[in-house]
């Protein structure tokens, strides 16, 4: 019996930090918004971890055909890999947001090198695209006290959201993945699929063949997919850009 609450007890208290520190849910140290509350039939779909060939481009080519605008947050290393997909994802006019230079969960236990991954990562979107983005989504959806002020001070919105599918990252089917996604959306929601993984480069043929079908079907819903900037309604890049 002993054995046995000590476990529960365990559980609840990994289920308490989860919650606290990485849920889309928790508020407990600032606005870290994962959906606005709304009647009006849109969604925000976002994918973090890129760039990552050919997959990013699967994506970006299907949305272009569908003329929807998502949100990249997208991982410097990343970028510096596929220089000519970030630009041409600003080009279409996505919203290329802030996820760190290497994506290390490690980095963002410590005040000053959790501030070099952001500010760097600025810098390296905007040698690409000539903006830096205004908006930011931290690793895992990591937040703590210090981190959400650090964003304030650097006039960063940071945003949350909704994981598609909590095992997006095994790639099960596309239509898995799909089912998931949509059964998450409401009006005003935000969507969170990854078209890389963490750093590296990664099989995500499951991940765009489920956009595919998730677009699909939200359009058929009636449903408008919008940038993070546009539902929030707040600029895309700073100086009011």
């Amino acid at each position: 019996m002993a054995a046995t609450l000590i476990a529960v007890i365990i559980c609840l208290g990994a289920g308490a930090l989860y919650w606290l520190f990485m849920s889309p849910w928790s508020q407990v140290f600032g606005r870290y918004p994962w959906r606005v509350r709304t009647d009006k039939k849109v969604v925000a779909l976002t994918f973090d971890d890129g760039p990552n060939e050919p997959y990013t481009s699967q994506i970006a080519d299907f949305l272009a055909d569908k003329q929807v605008k998502a949100t990249f947050f997208q991982v410097g290393t990343c970028i510096e890999r596929y220089p000519d997909t970030t630009k041409r994802l600003y080009a279409d006019g996505h919203d290329i947001g802030n996820h760190s230079v290497h994506h290390r969960f490690s980095d963002y236990l410590k005040h000053p090198v959790y501030m070099q991954e952001i500010t760097e990562n600025q810098e390296i979107i905007f040698r690409h695209i000539g903006k830096r983005p205004a908006l930011f989504r931290s690793p895992w959806l990591w937040r703590q006290p210090w981190l959400i002020r650090s964003l304030r001070a650097q006039s960063l919105q940071p945003v949350s959201g909704r994981f598609c599918h909590s095992l997006e990252v095994f790639q099960p089917s596309g239509e898995r993945i799909a089912r998931a996604a949509l059964k998450k959306v409401r009006p005003g929601s935000i969507i969170i699929f990854h078209d890389g993984f963490d750093s590296k480069t990664g099989d995500r043929s499951q991940t765009v063949k489920a956009v595919k079908i998730t677009v699909n079907s939200l359009l058929q819903q009636g449903y408008k997919c919008v940038p993070i900037s546009e539902l929030l309604g707040v600029p895309a890049y700073q100086n009011g850009q």
